[in-house]
C-alpha cells in the first residue's frame, strides 16, 4: 500500500475517534439537552450515529490536512524578511504648492 494512502487512513481513523471523543463530551456536558433529546427519542440511535459521523468527516479531513501541512519542509536560515528591502534609499522629490484660488 502506497504511504500516502496508508497516510490518509490513519489520520480518518484519528478523525473519527477524535469525533467519538467530542460527541462524548457534548452528551457528557449536556450541551443544548442532546443528551435528554437523544435518551428521550424513537430515533436517538440514529441521531447519536449522525452526529458522530458529520463530526467524524470534518476532523478527518482536519486532522489529515494538518498532518499534510505538517510535512511541509522548513526553510533554512533565519528570516528577517526579502533582501530587497536592505538595497532601497531615499530619493529626493520636488513639490510645488498650488496657489490658491
Amino acid at each position: 500500500m502506497p504511504k500516502l494512502i496508508r497516510l490518509y487512513i490513519t489520520q480518518v481513523v484519528w478523525g473519527f475517534v477524535i469525533s467519538a471523543v467530542f460527541v462524548a463530551v457534548l452528551l457528557a456536558l449536556n450541551v443544548a439537552n442532546l443528551r435528554h433529546l437523544i435518551a428521550n427519542s424513537e430515533i436517538g440511535l440514529i441521531a447519536l450515529v449522525m452526529i458522530w459521523f458529520m463530526n467524524g468527516i470534518v476532523f478527518a479531513g482536519v486532522q489529515f490536512a494538518y498532518k499534510i501541512m505538517g510535512m511541509a519542509e522548513k526553510p533554512q536560515g533565519p528570516r528577517r524578511g526579502t533582501p530587497v528591502v536592505h538595497g532601497l534609499k531615499p530619493v529626493a522629490v520636488e513639490q510645488e504648492a498650488n496657489a490658491p484660488r
